[in-house]
């Protein structure tokens, strides 16, 4: 079971770039993205901060071709950065093997409905906007603008964990047989209804958000799109394809204990990080970095820092959080810290932990605060989504 998957393109937008080396140069540079809110009208506009994207909708559809307000910017985002994987991986035909897509979304494009939800009765064009809602309409898109045909192509919504799960899912379908292509990661763009979801949770922060610190106040939402192209053994030998890294190991798990709240001793994430390894046929010192959730909130880095100490048996690699560059991406997020993760073991970099200042009270672990050089063979990847939902990955140089 230890033979990785191969990767071989990736593509992202975010708030720190609108592509793979503008991220890079940014975790390069501790360059942060995270600001006030300005595409959104909300009462909470100057109440929190974000990590927006600062291209609009109007130049994203110019640079598509498409017609202007035509898609919500869930799916922008998706095509963008699917489109830039795609052609990372030197794919000129998508339909030349048994190619699919599978992409993680929370609220799809809520961003549309509610533009348009008070204008149903008035505007017969309203419902076209309102029906983005779904999550399965930005992949159909991201699906068609790629050109994929009779493909296997599916939806995964499992909160914070939804791109991490569509990667896993990708590389067991190769793994089995089921195909030897697969475009994997998530699309997810901010909207009043998930600004208001989290601000009534009271987890988020009205300044910089700042992961495993003993004074962090909460996280900042941010929104992205991020995509990997897998590849087979057969197709990597048949086009004789650079690969980037593998997916050498995941796991997932779920610890069943509250709908928003992971468990205080991380249960669900150790079994999440166990079960990687134990795909991957490593052992936990075979981890040179933790790219870790790290979302800032009281009850995650908690939660988060207890499993890795028992993960790691009290000796955990260095580790950081990379949202305090983006945000915390939802549904996005496993798919971007994939990406940071392949960009980690290319460089040799471990990349900063910003923000942290005053070590947490309940144990003694300290994030990466600068960005460090290091050999790195292997990385551990966390997504923790609600309702338990916890998904590991590990990223390998070697299969």
């Amino acid at each position: 079971m230890g033979k990785g998957v191969a990767i071989t393109g990736m593509g992202i937008i975010s708030a720190i770039g609108n592509n793979v080396q503008e991220n890079y140069e940014s975790l390069l540079n501790s360059r942060t993205g995270i600001s006030k809110i300005s595409k959104i009208d909300t009462i909470h506009k100057d109440d929190i901060l974000v990590g927006e994207i600062s291209t609009t909708n109007s130049t994203f559809e110019a640079q598509l071709g498409l017609e202007e307000n035509s898609w919500s910017r869930t799916s922008l985002l998706g095509v963008i950065a699917a489109k830039e994987a795609v052609q990372q991986a030197g794919v000129s035909d998508i339909n030349d093997c048994r190619t699919g897509l599978i992409s993680g979304t929370t609220v799809g494009g809520m961003d549309k409905s509610e533009e348009y939800f008070y204008d149903y009765f008035e505007r017969d064009t309203a419902w076209k906007f309102i029906n983005t809602l779904h999550a399965g309409d930005s992949t159909q898109k991201i699906a068609d603008s790629l050109g994929l045909e009779e493909s296997f192509v599916t939806t995964i919504s499992t909160a914070c964990s939804s791109a991490a799960n569509a990667i896993m899912l990708g590389a067991r379908m190769i793994k089995a047989g089921e195909l030897d292509r697969v475009v994997v990661g998530g699309s997810d763009a901010l909207s009043k209804f998930t600004i208001n979801g989290f601000k009534t949770l009271m987890i988020l922060s009205e300044s910089y958000n700042t992961p495993f610190d003993d004074n962090r106040k909460g996280l900042n939402l941010g929104e992205a799109a991020a995509f990997l192209v897998l590849e087979s053994d057969a197709i990597v030998s048949r086009d004789n394809k650079e690969i980037l890294a593998y997916v050498k190991g995941y796991g997932n798990a779920n610890d069943a204990h509250h709908q928003t709240a992971s468990s205080d001793n991380g249960d669900g994430a150790v079994l999440a990080m166990r079960k990687a390894l134990k795909i991957a046929e490593l052992e936990p010192d075979a981890i040179d970095y933790v790219n870790a959730h790290g979302t800032a909130t009281p009850n995650n880095d908690l939660s988060e820092g207890r499993a890795m100490l028992r993960v790691f048996d009290g000796q955990v690699p260095e580790f950081s959080s990379t949202k305090a560059f983006t945000g915390h991406t939802l549904a996005v997020a496993g798919a971007v810290e994939a990406v940071y993760s392949v960009l980690a073991l290319q460089n040799n970099m471990v990349f900063p932990n910003l923000n942290f200042k005053t070590p947490m009270q309940e144990f003694d672990l300290l994030p990466e605060v600068a960005l460090k050089e290091k050999e790195l063979n292997v990385i551990l990847s966390n997504s923790f989504g609600f309702g338990g939902n916890c998904t590991t990955l590990l990223f390998s140089k070697e299969a």
